[in-house]
C-alpha cells in the first residue's frame, strides 16, 4: 500500500485535530468515551494534546538516544473553553516539526522497523487524531467521517507496528499470541480501486509478517477502509455488518483472534 504524502499527512493531522476539539467541546469534559471506557473527554483531550507537543520536541530536537526523551509533559489549560487553541497549537506544533527537511532526519524511531524516526512518527500522530478522533466524535454522538487514503495508509502502519522488530519487547503477550503455524488472514478494502488495497498477514512460529497484494488466506475480512481501521483499532465490532459493511469469509475465530489480540490501539 502506497504510503501517504507527508503533507497530505500533516494537512490531515491539523484537520482531524481540530474536528476532535469540536467533538470534545460538543460533549463536555466530563463525558465518558465508550470507546476508551478508562477515559473522560478531559483525560483524551489532554493525552492527544501532550502527546503531539512530546512528539514535536523529540523531532525539533533531533533526539536520537531513547535515554534522552523529554520527561516534561506540556500543561493542559484548566479552563475547556481553551482546548480547542490548545490543541491547534500541538496540531501545528507537531506538523511543522515534522517538515520535509525533517523527514530523513536522524530521529529515534522505537518500531526500528526501517523507518526514519520522523515518518515514524508522522503516522504515529496521523492515527492519535484519527482514531481519538472517532473516540470524541463517539461521545458526543456526532459523525467521524476519514477518507478511504488515510484509512488504509493507517492499517498499513498498524500491521508496521504490530510486525516491527521491537513489537515483542514492547508488547510480549500480543507478540506470542500471534505466533502461528503458517494461518493466514487477509483485509481488503472495498472502497479503494487498487488491487494493492489488501493487506496479507500470515502467523508463523517467528512472528507475524505482512505483505500487501492479493493471496489466498484462511479468513479475508473486506469492507470500507475506514470500517477496516476501526475494527483493527478495537473501535467498531467485527461481526455487526449492518453498521460496518464489513464481511468475512472464512475463520471468522481465527480473524477474531487477531483482534483480540493484537494491542496496538490508540490509547
Amino acid at each position: 500500500m502506497t504510503e501517504l504524502n507527508a503533507e497530505r499527512a500533516r494537512r490531515a493531522i491539523v484537520e482531524h485535530t481540530r474536528r476532535l476539539a469540536e467533538s470534545a467541546a460538543a460533549a463536555g469534559p466530563d463525558a465518558a468515551v465508550p470507546t476508551t471506557p478508562k477515559w473522560t473527554i478531559t483525560e483524551l483531550v489532554e493525552h492527544v494534546g501532550r502527546t503531539q507537543h512530546w512528539v514535536a520536541e523529540i523531532v525539533e530536537r533531533r533526539i536520537t538516544d531513547p535515554a534522552q526523551l523529554p520527561t516534561q509533559l506540556a500543561v493542559m489549560p484548566a479552563d475547556p473553553r481553551e482546548w480547542q487553541a490548545w490543541l491547534s497549537e500541538s496540531a501545528r506544533r507537531v506538523t511543522s516539526a515534522c517538515s520535509d527537511d525533517a523527514l530523513d532526519a536522524p530521529v529515534f524511531n522505537p518500531a526500528a522497523d526501517g523507518r526514519s524516526g520522523t515518518r515514524f512518527w508522522l503516522s504515529s500522530m496521523l492515527n492519535e487524531a484519527v482514531v481519538h478522533g472517532f473516540d470524541a466524535a463517539d461521545a458526543a454522538h456526532r459523525p467521524a467521517d476519514i477518507d478511504p487514503d488515510i484509512a488504509a495508509a493507517l492499517i498499513s502502519n498498524h500491521f508496521a507496528m504490530l510486525t516491527a522488530p521491537t513489537w515483542e519487547m514492547q508488547r510480549p503477550e500480543s507478540a506470542n499470541a500471534i505466533r502461528g503455524t503458517g494461518q493466514r488472514l487477509r483485509w481488503t478494502a472495498t472502497d479503494i480501486a487498487d488491487e494493492a488495497a489488501a493487506w496479507n498477514v500470515e502467523r508463523r512460529p517467528d512472528g507475524a509478517r505482512w505483505q500487501p497484494g492479493t493471496r489466498p488466506a484462511d479468513v479475508t475480512v473486506s469492507g470500507p477502509a475506514r470500517s477496516l481501521l476501526l475494527t483493527l483499532t478495537r473501535r467498531l465490532p467485527l461481526t455487526d455488518r449492518a453498521a460496518t459493511g464489513i464481511g468475512v469469509d472464512g475463520d471468522i475465530d481465527l480473524a477474531q483472534h487477531w483482534l483480540d489480540n493484537t494491542a496496538h490501539v490508540a490509547g
